[in-house]
């Protein structure tokens, strides 16, 4: 091979490797949430933002200005319908594939290729942040952190046409999330820290995206829930630093995941407290900061105070959700704060394997992440099953908010009639009554509850003993007794002697997930069981003394 062959084989393969990893994260990314399903926020968007409008697509949500996502929402809603996640998911993977490529191109003006390639596949396969990355609804972090990023660079580069669109795509960022806000700060740093060569003129670049925020909150933001304290602002230095050691944690595979957080270990503080003695050392050898580092330490400082001043249970700093925007500014930060370090062919070899490794070992929280997203999904899907069987007789106010019923705290914002106009709009992402005689043992226990409670079912136990009506089953023996019941109702006589009990299900196979209290002996019970969409029998299963009576009918 000649040699300018190995040289251009060389200054490419950066670039072929990072086309790899972002076909490799793209494909796995795929592949683990196309099965699923709509999960928590996203419920929103559907119930109550399916028609554009002012308010749908302004409304904050909880803090955030959400106007791109709902667009992108209501665009797949009315193109691909709710059968399927899978088009939203498209989106996000592509918008993460792009922030890669963005920080793969800062990156690389501060250090080179070859570290560039290392953080940007860091980034694509970060576990630890498995909401970010298999959960469409989180398309307004992922978006905000590109078209933020790529407003950065655009700024960096001189020129009135580039800061028009430095401009824009900071426009952009905001209209993504609020978490385009830390990126207008770390504008307004670029430009004043420039102001001596290019002056002030380039302000604009920040103020446009500022002030279209402040009209946004001037006219819908400030109806958002206000979560700001004093508790929560004098514990803001602890919670930034929880913040940067977790999202150190994440970065390095030094986490381990619990639900819907990162287990926090002793090595992301301790690390962090070396990184900063050798900044420190750093700084006694040669003094100062490279200029660009300014600009996205103060659009870090923004996100993680502006989090802290805004927590509640459930908004921790080491969330997976918020770990995807810690690691992408501890990457800007990483790179400018090595920008002038010489790395040599050994630095870069040992750098490129443990970015395999460490990649490989994050794929194991990105997995069980996705297991909770399958779980989440059976559930769902279970509940909103028995919702459609029931759509005859279902109350439109009924709503799968408590988690004895659903089975899950996530589907606090569907409510039946909403869900079911839906349905028949846009259809569906339930399991049919076919889909749910096969389903996995608890999405079938869960359509079940929510079949009692939404149909709903009725029963009276302990009533005086009184004359039979309809087919009747003596039971001659005091053992359990199973029954195909219709709708209808059915009639149940206990013989004297001791109490009894009813169990009920319909899709379930392993257990009866309803169960009356002990009924009193001699006494009798009636269950009314309203017609549905299902021609599914149900089954009970009494446990009665000898003598006692089942009459349907």
């Amino acid at each position: 091979m000649a040699a300018h062959d190995r040289e251009r084989l060389s200054r490419n393969a950066p670039f072929v490797l990072l086309a790899v990893a972002m076909a490799i994260a793209a494909a796995v990314l795929l592949s683990y949430g196309s099965d699923l399903t709509f999960f928590q926020d996203s419920w929103e968007y559907l119930m109550n933002r399916r028609d554009p409008s002012a308010a749908t697509l302004l409304d904050p949500h909880n803090e955030h200005i959400v106007l791109i996502p709902v667009l992108i929402s209501q665009l797949s809603l009315h193109v691909f319908g709710m059968d399927s996640i899978l088009p939203e998911l498209v989106v996000l993977v592509a918008l993460l594939l792009g922030a890669a490529g963005c920080l793969f191109v800062y990156v690389r003006r501060r250090l080179g290729p070859w570290p560039a390639l290392s953080m940007a596949v860091l980034l694509l396969f970060l576990g630890p942040a498995w909401q970010d990355l298999l959960w469409p609804f989180q398309m307004g972090f992922a978006g905000a952190a590109l078209c933020g990023l790529a407003g950065l660079l655009a700024l960096e580069d001189e020129g009135a046409a580039r800061d028009r669109l430095a401009c824009a795509l900071l426009v952009l960022s905001i209209l993504f999330s609020s978490l385009g806000l830390p990126f207008a700060v770390a504008a307004v740093v670029e430009v004043l820290l420039a102001r001596r060569q290019l002056g002030l003129r380039r302000l604009y670049v920040a103020a446009v995206p500022l002030l279209v925020y402040g009209a946004w909150y001037a006219g819908w933001g400030h109806t958002a829930p206000n979560q700001l304290s004093a508790d929560n602002v004098l514990g803001s230095p602890g919670y930034v630093w929880e913040g940067v050691t977790a999202s150190l944690d994440s970065a390095l595979a030094l986490g381990t995941i619990f639900g819907e957080v990162v287990g926090r270990s002793q090595w992301g503080a301790s690390l962090l407290i070396a990184l900063l003695v050798l900044v420190a050392y750093g700084q006694l050898r040669r003094p100062g900061f490279p200029r660009g580092l300014w600009p996205v330490l103060a659009a870090a400082a923004t996100f993680w105070f502006l989090a802290a001043f805004n927590t509640i249970p459930g908004r921790e700093p080491y969330s997976s959700r918020y770990l995807y925007v810690g690691v992408f500014f501890l990457l800007l930060v990483a790179a400018n704060l090595l920008q002038g370090v010489r790395l040599n062919r050994w630095a870069l070899a040992t750098a490129a394997a443990l970015t395999v490794v460490v990649a490989g070992f994050n794929l194991v929280p990105l997995r069980e992440g996705k297991d909770f997203f399958e779980e989440q999904t059976i559930l769902t899907r279970g509940d909103l099953g028995a919702i459609e069987i029931a759509e005859r007789t279902v109350e439109p106010t009924f709503t799968l908010a408590s988690p004895e019923v659903a089975g899950t705290v996530f589907l606090g914002e569907v409510e039946a009639g909403e869900y079911l106009q839906a349905v028949r709009e846009h259809g569906s992402p339930a399991y049919s009554p076919a889909e749910l005689a096969t389903a996995p043992e608890a999405g079938r226990r869960q359509a079940d509850l929510v079949l009692a409670n939404a149909l709903p079912l009725a029963i009276e136990t302990g009533l005086p003993a009184g004359p039979s009506a309809g087919r009747c089953l003596d039971l001659g023996a005091e053992e359990a007794g199973e029954l195909s019941l219709q709708p209808g109702v059915t009639t149940i006589h206990l013989g004297a002697g001791r109490s009894g009990a009813v169990r009920l299900r319909r899709f379930a196979r392993g257990e009866y997930p309803l169960a009356s209290e002990d009924i009193p002996a001699g006494t009798t019970t009636r269950l009314y069981i309203p017609r549905d969409r299902s021609s599914r029998q149900w089954v009970l299963q009494l446990e009665a003394a000898a003598g006692s009576t089942v009459c349907r009918g």
